[in-house]
């Protein structure tokens, strides 16, 4: 039998391919750090997919955790410690690189927020933010091993962070916090996903250059909704833009006091979505 090295050895290589994740400093990560380490005990609740039914392992062996699964956190809430292709599919997208600052919005038990603090190494910095304060105290608990990494028990949405290179927020928001822009970095990114009221969505990836704010679109997904990050009135916004838009025509995104004009795809407090790329940047 493989040793549970192998076997999250074997899980990274495979993320590697089926992500696909080019950066190795991620297929790294995903073979360092015990996905075991963040969940309850087993046996375990396996969720295989959208299409799939949902079964129990018959033991503890942790060598059950390292496919792509996911594993429920509160199946009450339907929070689940995520998909490891899609998340590892996203942190290749925006380029994370050792000694940066990253800021984790919807820490959960910690499990992603310790890949990014492998990541980034410890020279870097990972604040993992978590409204919910019993999972704020598992996640710090569970993330003693990497003294590079903070947890904060707040309002992702409301907390202020120190300035960050990336801010990667982990579950849908109806509209983004000014807060999140105003702390990226020049150079900084913003990966979020902005969803519907039935959590379905897409991710956005924006980056702040200069005075310029290039957009993305990433990917659909379905996520579990952002605490503080969603209204009503946004919610209807965002609904009635989508039966008209896809988010796939951002491509750029504006501040005060530039006023929305033709291009404007969704306007909200402190900002504007745009069609059209950035006025400076040469997207």
């Amino acid at each position: 039998m493989a040793s549970l090295d192998q076997v999250r050895r074997f899980y990274a290589e495979e993320l590697r391919h089926v992500a696909p994740a080019h950066s190795p400093l991620i297929v790294e990560a995903f073979a360092t750090v015990p996905r075991e380490r963040f969940l309850d005990p087993g046996p375990w609740r396996i969720l295989p997919g959208r299409d799939g039914e949902a079964w129990m392992t018959e033991d503890d062996d942790p060598r059950h955790l390292y496919h792509n699964v996911l594993i429920p956190i509160d199946g009450t809430r339907q929070l689940n410690n995520g998909e490891p292709r899609l998340w590892a599919f996203l942190y290749d997208q925006i380029d994370l690189k050792p000694g940066e600052h990253v800021v984790h919005v919807g820490a959960g038990t910690g499990y992603y927020s310790a890949i990014l603090s492998e990541i980034v190494g410890r020279s870097g910095r990972l604040t993992a933010i978590e409204v919910d304060p019993g999972l704020a105290a598992r996640s710090s608990a569970n993330l003693d091993p990497w003294p590079q990494a903070t947890v904060v028990a707040s309002d992702g949405f409301a907390y202020r962070p120190d300035p960050a290179d990336a801010i990667i927020v982990n579950a849908g928001v109806s509209g983004l916090s000014v807060v999140w822009l105003d702390a990226l970095k020049d150079g900084g990114r913003l990966l979020v996903p902005m969803t519907r009221s039935n959590g379905w969505g897409s991710f956005l990836l924006i980056e702040r250059r200069g005075p310029d704010y290039p957009v993305r679109h990433v990917c659909r997904t379905g996520i579990f909704p952002c605490v503080g990050g969603r209204d009503s009135k946004t919610e209807t916004v965002l609904k009635d833009v989508l039966r008209r838009r896809r988010m796939t025509s951002i491509r750029s995104l504006r501040r005060p006091p530039e006023p929305p004009d033709e291009t404007c795809w969704l306007a909200d407090e402190g900002y504007w979505l745009s069609t059209a790329p950035p006025k400076r940047f040469n997207a």
